[in-house]
């Protein structure tokens, strides 16, 4: 029996669509612990509910005593796209109080320095001036711990040259990624996101936050040609959601050009090669104060928006497997594939990372500790079925 078939023979049949549809594996997936705690404000109460979430995960010394830890925060979009009244960091922004929660408790676990990470929209400022534009007070987070600084990852920033990160077994959609060097220059990488639903890619966790790691100046809409720019300026949606141009050509380059150009396809992909290609070794979701719909102000009649307070932490030692978790708590399935909520439209970005052997998404196959999913189950289907019947009636 004839196994390696040709590139012509794939398209010509049904093998193209099970080499589309799903990837070989690459290394098996490993299984995972992830932690639920129910915490429904910033205040007094976030410090013990983290601290005793990481306890239930084996405790933080064991991860980060010693050693440099990068922290991947959330600061998507225009910063002046609010959805009401409601500010970021209670809607589409990883709180600043949790992010000072969360050094803060690596401080204690003996961390030896705490870099906290993100590519705000199409800027060079730091983040402490994109903080301070937001009336945040980022020498709260600075001084959190010892030794914690920030960086913009947009572009080159302090480093000298960029990091590259290729993808075990060769990828999906690229071999390999360009990072900023605070994706290399750690021993510990963590992914605190925010708890959100996606557009494009129907949810949006702690595998989807390693997606802002990707430099502006190399993978965003007015990178560089040959080189990437001096200046991030632009989104990536040109490069990563429907190729209509190529990322700089000093990094590795889309594997086949012949792929779709469907968002769908393409972001569920290139998210699970980032995270088999730049693992997290910590995954963190920020689900106290959220928003339903989008991940961003995108509302639509279809995708109405709503400010809310799920009043939840999870943490998890693997990304899929943590993810998985926030999707049952979302009151979706993890399991579930293109079609079925919330992919409407896209592939699910956990079965693929799986695929990868980055981690496992059935919850049966991880352990879960802390509070009883069931008890923190809070549905964004029906949130957007009440505002739905609420639009109808006027």
């Amino acid at each position: 029996m004839k196994h390696d078939l040709t590139r012509r023979e794939l398209l010509a049949g049904a093998g193209a669509a099970a080499l589309l549809a799903r990837p070989a594996l690459v290394r098996a997936a490993p299984t995972a612990r992830v932690a639920v705690a129910k915490c429904k404000t910033y205040g007094p109460e976030l410090v013990p509910a983290m601290e005793k979430m990481f306890d239930q995960l084996g405790g933080l010394s064991g991860l980060v005593k010693g050693k440099t830890v990068a922290v991947k925060i959330n600061l998507i979009g225009v910063r002046w796209q609010r959805l009401g009244n409601a500010p970021m960091e209670d809607t589409f922004w990883t709180n600043p109080r949790a992010i000072g929660a969360a050094v803060h408790l690596m401080g204690k676990a003996g961390a030896r320095r705490i870099r906290v990470v993100e590519g705000p929209w199409s800027t060079t400022e730091s983040l402490q001036e994109v903080m301070f534009s937001m009336n945040w007070k980022p020498q709260d987070i600075l001084s959190a711990a010892d030794h914690v600084e920030f960086e913009n990852t947009n572009y080159l920033g302090q480093g000298k040259k960029y990091s590259r990160f290729m993808v075990p077994g060769g990828g999906l959609i690229y071999p390999g990624y360009d990072l900023n060097h605070s994706y290399e220059d750690c021993d510990v990488f963590v992914s605190f996101a925010k708890m959100k639903e996606h557009a494009a890619t129907g949810i949006t966790l702690s595998m989807k936050n390693v997606y802002g790691a990707t430099p502006i100046t190399i993978y965003g809409q007015d990178a560089g040609v040959d080189e990437p720019s001096t200046r991030p300026h632009g989104g990536r949606g040109g490069v990563f959601h429907f190729a209509t141009r190529l990322p700089s050509k000093s990094a590795p380059q889309q594997k086949d050009m012949s792929l779709p150009k469907d968002a769908g396809f393409r972001l569920p992909r290139i998210i699970a090669e980032l995270n088999s290609a730049r693992p997290v070794h910590l995954a963190i979701i920020d689900g106290i104060k959220t928003a339903t719909g989008c991940e961003t102000n995108y509302g639509s009649p279809n995708r109405p928006q709503a400010a809310v307070n799920p009043g939840v932490l999870i943490a998890g030692t693997n990304a899929v497997a943590t993810d998985a978790v926030a999707m049952t708590v979302m009151g979706f399935n993890p399991m579930a594939d293109r079609g079925a909520p919330p992919f409407a439209s896209a592939d699910n970005m956990l079965h693929l990372g799986e695929d990868l052997g980055v981690g496992l998404r059935d919850l049966s196959r991880n352990e879960v500790a802390g509070t009883p999913i069931k008890e923190v189950v809070f549905s964004y289907t029906a949130v957007r079925d009440r505002l739905l019947a609420a639009a109808k009636k006027g």
